[in-house]
């Protein structure tokens, strides 16, 4: 909240500011949060389509074998990046790593329409995500106010990127 001197007091504004960096960090959330929702909804048609309608052709167990192995190497991976980063790399440093890595990964995707481009591709989203998603949470636990009221409202911000 902002902080307004009238006389001798200190009288509390509405308005809350917030730290610079923080709509970059929603910003870039966000579009991690698009691009892992994304795949989800559309990697099994994708993979299960014929080759020559534009999918990979693969059959439907070894399509959903590569979607559980997708989601669950996703969900597993934050953690060997966020001791990384504890440990070597710092907050930073992990997600402008994941950022990249999970950037190249959608370019691989993009780029070529074969099983191969697809392993480079989920293989690249996977790592890029295991730098980026435990480090982000961090540093917007970081820029979190002492006041209850201020850390809820940021929360939710947090929350609704």
């Amino acid at each position: 909240m902002e902080t307004e001197l009238t006389g001798n007091k200190k009288v509390k504004t509405g308005k809350m500011k917030q730290p610079p960096g923080l709509y970059l960090l929603f910003a870039t959330e966000a579009w991690e949060r698009f691009s892992y929702y994304g795949m989800r909804s559309i990697l099994i048609l994708y993979l299960t389509t014929e080759l020559v309608r534009g999918g990979l052709g693969y059959n439907k167990v070894e399509a959903t074998g590569l979607y559980g192995t997708y989601t669950s190497l996703v969900y597993l991976t934050p953690l060997i990046g966020g001791y990384l980063a504890d440990r070597f790399l710092g907050q930073r440093l992990a997600i402008t790593i994941g950022g990249i890595t999970m950037a190249l990964g959608e370019f691989a995707l993009f780029s070529g329409q074969n099983r191969t481009f697809l392993w480079i591709g989920l293989i690249l989203l996977i790592v890029g995500n295991g730098f980026f998603k435990p480090n982000i949470s961090t540093i917007v636990g970081n820029y979190i106010q002492k006041e209850i009221k201020e850390k809820i409202q940021l929360l939710q911000y947090f929350i609704w990127a």
